[in-house]
């Protein structure tokens, strides 16, 4: 027995393709930026607050003996959530506004924002534990392997490994003149309706190319890319 799938239309379905406008593609990515800033501000708080009690500025109220331990644990932890949350903000709005290629350097600064993000909120940390003489070895060993671990996992998570130019984006809003399908998680549009990569999916989204880009829909599947170079 087949599967029943759900149909939905996006905003703009039905409507023949839809062309958007420098202006239109800021305004839209306009809110998610600022939430990135904002939430990368926070993770650099914590990552200062981390500093100073490591520093022993400031402290806060112990609620075990492993106090220094667990503090910063728990800081760096706070740290990372928070850096992660505003990079995918980041990475969904340059889907939606992709800076141009023309300019190389910039191109790669913002699409690799996060990644600086993460080397800002994690680094000057990792360094001072490292460095600092007076944590307990245990203390030291472990909060230095999490801070490590934190801005490995910080900064892949941040990195936009195949980021879509302003060119790019507009180019397919020109080629692509059918609409396109795509399922709740992902990356990927398909061209065709029953592609085999999205038969069991229970809800298929169908709209203009232009949706599925702000979706953050931004590679085609393979499987569609083939059949359409048969044709």
């Amino acid at each position: 027995m087949a599967k029943k799938q759900e149909f939905v239309a996006t905003k703009n379905a039905g409507q023949g393709p839809r062309k958007t406008t420098k202006e239109e593609r800021r305004a839209g990515a306009s809110g998610k930026r600022i939430a990135a800033v904002i939430f990368w501000l926070i993770a650099l708080a914590f990552e200062v607050v981390a500093i100073l009690v490591l520093n022993k500025t400031i402290f806060i109220k112990p609620f075990t003996t492993d106090y220094m331990l667990y503090t910063l644990i728990g800081l760096l932890v706070a740290d990372l959530i928070f850096l992660i949350i505003g990079s995918q903000f980041w990475k969904r709005a340059n889907d939606i506004d992709p800076p141009s290629a023309k300019n190389k350097l910039k191109f790669f600064l913002w699409n690799q924002m996060g990644l600086i993000a993460s080397v800002i909120c994690f680094f000057p940390i990792v360094i001072l534990l490292l460095s600092n003489k007076d944590l307990d070895a245990k203390t030291k060993k472990i909060v230095s392997a999490v801070a490590v671990a934190a801005l490995l996992i910080g900064s892949v998570t941040s990195i936009d490994f195949n980021p879509m130019s302003e060119e790019e984006r507009i180019a397919l809003e020109e080629e692509i003149t059918a609409e396109v399908y795509y399922t709740t998680f992902g990356k990927k549009y398909h061209t065709h309706s029953d592609c085999q990569a999205i038969k069991n999916s229970k809800t298929i989204y169908h709209g203009p190319i232009a949706d599925a880009l702000d979706a953050g829909r931004t590679e085609l599947c393979k499987f569609c890319a083939e059949r359409d170079r048969k044709k």
